[in-house]
C-alpha cells in the first residue's frame, strides 16, 4: 500500500515556475515508479511525466518537454514536478502516481488527491 500527498499548487503568472511535491509513505519508494498527470475541467486525465524507480530514467509529455523536470528523492520518500514557463493551457488539478514507469494512467496502482495549479494570462 502507497499513501500518496501532493503539494505545491497555486496560482502563477504565465511564464512563472512553481514546484509540485508528493509526499510518499508506505511501501519503500524506491519499489516503484512515479508518474504526474492532470486533469483539467471537462478534459481526460492527460500524461504529464514519469520516472522510473530508481530516478535514473524519465520521459515528458510533448506538451511538457523541456520546460517540465520531474525527479524523485528516494531517501526523502518524496517526488517532484518543476514546472517552469508556464502557460494558461497548463492550468489543471495535477496528480502524482505510484505504478510501472508508462504514460498509460491504468499503469498507477496509487494515485494522490491532487493540487490545482491555475496560471493566468
Amino acid at each position: 500500500q502507497v499513501h500518496l500527498v501532493e503539494s505545491g499548487g497555486g496560482l502563477v503568472q504565465a511564464g512563472g515556475s512553481l514546484r509540485l511535491s508528493c509526499a510518499a509513505s508506505g511501501r519503500p519508494f524506491s519499489s516503484y515508479a512515479m508518474g504526474w498527470f492532470r486533469q483539467a475541467p471537462g478534459k481526460e486525465r492527460e500524461f504529464v511525466a514519469a520516472i522510473n524507480w530508481s530516478g535514473v530514467s524519465t520521459f515528458y509529455a510533448d506538451s511538457v518537454k523541456g520546460r517540465f523536470t520531474i525527479s524523485k528523492d528516494n531517501a526523502k520518500n518524496t517526488g517532484y514536478l518543476q514546472m517552469n514557463s508556464l502557460r494558461p493551457e497548463d492550468t489543471a488539478s495535477y496528480y502524482c502516481a505510484a505504478g510501472e514507469y508508462y504514460s498509460d494512467p491504468s499503469a498507477y496502482d496509487y494515485w494522490g488527491q491532487g493540487t490545482q495549479v491555475t496560471v493566468s494570462s
